[in-house]
């Protein structure tokens, strides 16, 4: 593992899981967690399930062909909030490739209990915004961790 390894979360079978606390910095006045917030936490656990996979952004962004990544949809469900000094977990699962797109599953949870989810489509772009298909490393990192059968590089 790298130095790094502690911050970055564990794998739990092709789950990532990221611990985040939930700092006053993070909350409105009310104590409850700020809604744009729920979105970082998601980002902190792409990047952070990427890294623990071997697939690192700043390779990908000094490769031959740099690459970058685009949100393009975003579908979150609020059940529950968060609330200062909570403990959470965000849940991670790359689901598919499909050329260019990647489509990832996450949940945010307290205690167990599902307070967000998040389904999230990525697309792989060249430093001009062109959408491009991810490159090896990418594909190779992913793969032990996609649904069975689901991706079609």
């Amino acid at each position: 593992m790298s130095d790094d390894a502690p911050t970055a979360g564990r794998f739990e079978g092709r789950f990532h899981i990221l611990p985040v606390r939930i700092y006053y910095e993070d909350t409105d006045f009310t104590g409850l967690v700020y809604h744009a917030n729920y979105l970082r936490y998601c980002e902190r656990g792409r990047s952070d399930f990427l890294r623990l996979a071997g697939v690192h952004h700043s390779v990908l962004l000094n490769a031959e062909e740099p690459l970058g990544f685009a949100v393009n949809k975003l579908t979150l469900e609020f059940i529950k909030a968060a609330r200062i000094d909570d403990a959470l977990i965000v849940r991670s699962s790359f689901e598919t490739i499909r050329g260019p797109r990647m489509f990832i599953s996450q949940q945010i949870e307290r205690n167990g209990e599902i307070l967000v989810k998040a389904e999230v489509q990525v697309c792989c772009i060249s430093l001009t915004g062109r959408p491009r298909r991810p490159p090896a490393v990418l594909l190779d990192g992913l793969k032990p961790f996609l649904e069975p059968s689901a991706s079609s590089f």
